[in-house]
């Protein structure tokens, strides 16, 4: 029963197994996994969230400042009474409570300029997780490219193989007949080891190539990687007519990230110098308050009753005493703590006024930041106009050698073709005996090397091609 259980799972896990073994990458594949595990990518975002959060913090800072502060204390020992300023030893605990508030009016502009050159600098930083993403991708194509361009030498090293191993299979032949000598043998052996040797040679590489591409996908060197390997000669290129420099520089300047970040970076700096010179200027704020006190010792006085009037004296008229009555009202009342809330209520106190700040001495800073922000923009600039030549040098270089690289492959083709029929018909001479092994594997090795030759001159042509498309806007894909 468990056996019948058990044997289910284990086909259902090693058909998994085996379409997850099976499963391919191809460049769409390698692109996106590239552009959401780059370490570089990350990082460039991580920094567009800190010019998006500086945006934030300056667009608030625009709002009125609000604080409020309190503070309870005691004191003890000789101090001065609060309520009555007599010298005291008794202590008491006193408490106070402020709310403040405050707002710039006008600033000549410099806060808002700030905030503007904050905003384009946080549209540059999105823009450079775009432009590090279009580098990481066309990097990815190039390794793609380059791992193709490797596994299609293993196919042509192993067809030399297999051809010089038949021809070495016929050769024993035709020695056990007594048609040639062993010799003839003999060298097509040492061939074999040769064209064994080189396909060695190229497997390591594409296994290197594949660890590249690899490295650059940020993916584990030891897990699984098979590539999805389309024949070159069915990836969709488009004319190379269709490909002018010139045309291709213009869309670059609109298309690419590079172009937006320049340009966002510029528009930022001068923002700067306009903030800057703002702050030189005089600012006017409205500041208001409110706050309140308290103190353990302050009394109120209530049950208040007026007195008889008080005899402050006496006269004698005609030799009769009266009694001098003060006209003044007198009165009595008691006293008690006055309540906290109470407290807090009669010393409750406003305040509202304007301020203004006038930089007059204050070491040359304020034209120092001046300075330093054209020269900043001066710099950003000079940034553009080298980042633009840099571009328009690569489409140009890419155009040349696309086009040296579709004049060596139609010239490839030629060679293919005539290196075939040579070594067609070497082949048929040394099968009857009238061409020496030598010949034969001249006539070989001449057909192996022309033969890579075309191929890296049609891989070549492609990518510069894939290039160019990639300057004007089009991204990278090797299917249809």
């Amino acid at each position: 029963m468990k056996r019948k259980i058990l044997l289910p799972v284990l086909l259902q896990i090693g058909l998994v197994g085996a379409a997850f073994s099976q499963d391919k990458w191809d460049l769409r594949r390698c692109v996106e996994y590239a552009v959401s595990n780059n370490i570089s990518i990350k990082q460039a975002d991580v920094q567009a969230k800190l010019s998006e959060v500086t945006l934030l913090q300056n667009q608030r800072s625009q709002y009125p400042n609000l604080d409020f502060n309190g503070n309870v204390g005691y004191s003890s020992g000789r101090n001065q009474d609060p309520t009555s300023f007599s010298l005291i030893t008794q202590g008491f605990v006193t408490s106070g409570y402020s709310l403040q508030a405050g707002v710039s009016l006008f600033n000549w502009f410099s806060r808002q300029n700030t905030i503007a050159a904050n905003k384009l600098d946080a549209q540059a930083s999105r823009a450079n997780v775009e432009k590090i993403k279009s580098d990481i991708s066309l990097n990815v194509a190039a390794a793609y490219l380059q791992a193709l361009l490797n596994i299609e030498q293993v196919h042509i090293s192993e067809v030399q193989v297999k051809q010089t191993s038949a021809q070495l299979d016929n050769t024993r032949k035709l020695v056990a007949a007594g048609s040639v000598p062993e010799l003839n043998a003999l060298e097509l052996e040492a061939q074999l080891a040769r064209d064994s040797s080189t396909l060695v040679t190229t497997r390591a590489t594409t296994a290197i190539s594949i660890l590249q591409l690899k490295a650059i996908l940020n993916l584990d060197a030891g897990s699984p990687f098979e590539l999805d390997a389309p024949p070159v000669d069915q990836i969709p290129v488009e004319s190379l007519a269709d490909l002018q420099p010139e045309t291709v520089y213009g869309m670059a300047l609109q298309n690419m990230p590079i172009s937006k970040v320049n340009d966002f970076r510029v528009k930022a700096s001068q923002k700067s110098v306009e903030a800057a010179r703002g702050a030189m200027y005089p600012t006017i704020s409205m500041f208001g308050s409110l706050a309140s006190s308290t103190n353990s010792r302050l009394m109120e006085a209530y049950n208040l009753r007026q007195l008889p009037n008080a005899v402050i004296g006496d006269v004698t008229v005609g030799g009769t005493k009266y009694d001098v009555i003060s006209l003044q009202p007198s009165f009595a009342y008691d006293s008690r703590k006055l309540g906290y809330f109470k407290q807090i209520d009669q010393n409750f106190r406003q305040s509202v006024g304007l301020s203004i700040s006038v930089p007059i001495l204050n070491g040359g800073s304020l034209r120092a930041a001046v300075d330093r922000s054209k020269l900043n923009l001066q710099s950003v600039q000079l940034q553009q106009q080298q980042d633009n030549l840099t571009l328009k040098q690569d489409i140009y270089r890419a155009y040349t050698d696309a086009t040296a690289s579709l004049q060596k492959f139609s010239a490839g083709k030629k060679s293919v073709e005539t290196a075939q029929k040579a070594y067609d018909f070497a082949s048929k001479r040394y099968e009857i005996g009238l061409l020496n092994t030598i010949d034969l594997i001249t006539n070989q090795n001449n057909l192996f090397r022309v033969k890579i030759d075309l191929v890296l001159a049609q891989y070549d042509y492609v990518f510069k091609l894939k290039v160019l498309e990639f300057y004007k806007g089009q991204g990278i894909k090797l299917t249809k």
